[in-house]
């Protein structure tokens, strides 16, 4: 496939990246040296340009393109970009906005802006933070399947009952399986006797019941089926997005923000939360509030630095959980470290989204691992995979290292995978891979 995509940022950077060893990608950018530095890492053609002008797109060859993903920070920019391409040529376009009124238009009006597929980044990360705070204790959740397997991220803490276990040993939930464990920055697939160490993160796919006991298993003092103290900090618009996902789930969560007329508007548009017109930097009114006692608090304000003093105040005061936005990709780890449960930048979770659309046909969903060290697919096997009416343990043998089937559905129930688990034409299989071995895998699958 020959990919145009426009804007080298760090959403453009990842998109390029997942594509490079498949497919011949195109980087546009206006920055002539950010768009050089970045193809000595990957393997693109780079062109200095400006992604809305057609003399650019027809030098970065539109003409022949299957897609153009436009990705830069500017939504109208991105809207435009893909106009222009679809004047003189077929290809997919994909933009990036993040702006929800634009995404309402073009949901609404077929065809709308010369855009086939929009992803509106505030939205999806509010999308992410509400599903990630429905498991408590995990730092990644996926569903796939529409719903009937579940894939979730946890670290290994000191307390954990599965720490210095074997995965033999940990494995005591029925439709479970240890996909993978990512440790001092390596992809480990375990075995039944592999060590589980304090530090590690475990990956497990399965069903939601069986993630959810597992999860209840790690965080004994949490109790899963209520989340009733949500507090949001900042009035932003992914902060707006989340409280009203918060409220169609019957959740009233409590939303700080600090400049009057953002929270009279809030107020007015969220009749279902109770919003607060304060600096979430004030302790006392903090303890005042009783966000000592909040099951979640989330920090969704204009600053990297601000989100993290608000949540490491708010850990100190007492609160259980805390969950942030983090727009610097290279902060994430960092949050993380120092006491943030949860870092979510918006740029990944755009990444992986439009990642989604550059698989193969059959690739029905992604989940993109630790900055892109793994990925979790789902596969819609047919007569030509590799899984076709075989049995796992048999198919596994002509397949890398690096490859875990987690799960298997047929006709919309869930399947648990053993080695004797023949596959069928037309089940759905939930399968981790490792990045080293990706390319390979997915053209087998």
């Amino acid at each position: 496939m020959y990919v145009i995509v426009i804007g080298a940022g760090e959403v453009g950077s990842n998109i390029a990246a997942s594509l490079a060893d498949s497919h011949e990608v195109v980087l546009v950018d206006r920055d002539g040296d950010l768009v050089d530095s970045l193809t000595y890492e990957l393997d693109v053609l780079p062109l200095e340009g400006d992604g809305t002008s057609l003399d650019t797109l027809e030098e970065a060859g539109i003409a022949e393109a299957d897609m153009v993903i436009a990705c830069t920070d500017g939504d109208e920019t991105n809207i435009v970009a893909c106009a222009t391409a679809k004047t003189v040529s077929d290809a997919f376009t994909i933009a990036r906005v993040k702006r929800t009124e634009f995404l309402d238009t073009w949901s609404g009006v077929e065809g709308a802006f010369g855009v086939d597929f929009m992803v509106c980044t505030d939205l999806l990360t509010a999308q992410t933070i509400v599903r990630i705070a429905g498991l408590p204790g995990a730092s990644d959740v996926d569903s796939f399947a529409n719903g009937c397997v579940r894939m979730a991220e946890f670290e290994v803490t000191a307390d954990s009952p599965i720490a210095d276990e074997t995965v033999a040993d940990a494995d005591r939930f029925e439709s479970l399986t240890f996909a993978a464990i990512l440790r001092n920055g390596d992809v480990t697939i375990p075995r039944g006797e592999t060590v589980i160490e304090v530090g590690d993160q475990v990956i497990v796919i399965g069903s939601p019941e069986s993630v959810r006991q597992f999860a209840r298993s790690l965080t004994p003092n949490h109790d899963l089926d209520e989340l009733n103290e949500v507090y949001i900090v900042g009035g932003s618009e992914i902060g707006f997005q989340t409280a009203r996902l918060f409220e169609k789930r019957g959740i009233k969560p409590h939303i700080i923000e600090a400049d009057p007329e953002r929270a009279r508007d809030l107020a007015e548009q969220l009749p279902g939360s109770i919003v607060f017109q304060n600096d979430a930097t004030d302790v006392e009114f903090l303890s005042q509030e009783h966000v000592d006692e909040a099951d979640l608090v989330v920090t969704t304000l204009e600053s990297d630095e601000k989100n993290l003093l608000v949540s490491l105040l708010a850990k100190r005061v007492g609160a259980a959980r805390t969950v942030t936005v983090v727009e610097n990709g290279r902060y994430v780890d960092l949050f993380e470290t120092v006491g943030v449960d949860v870092a979510v930048n918006p740029r990944e979770v755009t990444a992986e989204e439009i990642t989604r659309f550059t698989r193969e046909e059959h690739t029905e969903n992604i989940a993109i691992i630790e900055s892109d060290r793994a990925e979790v697919l789902e596969i819609e096997i047919d007569a030509e995979s590799i899984l076709a009416n075989r049995t796992i343990a048999d198919a596994a043998s002509d397949l890398p290292e690096g490859v875990v089937i987690g799960a298997v559905t047929r006709d919309g129930r869930f399947v648990m995978p053993r080695g004797d688990t023949v596959v069928e034409i037309g089940d759905h299989a939930v399968v981790f891979v490792d990045s080293s071995v990706l390319g390979d895998v997915v053209s087998r699958l």
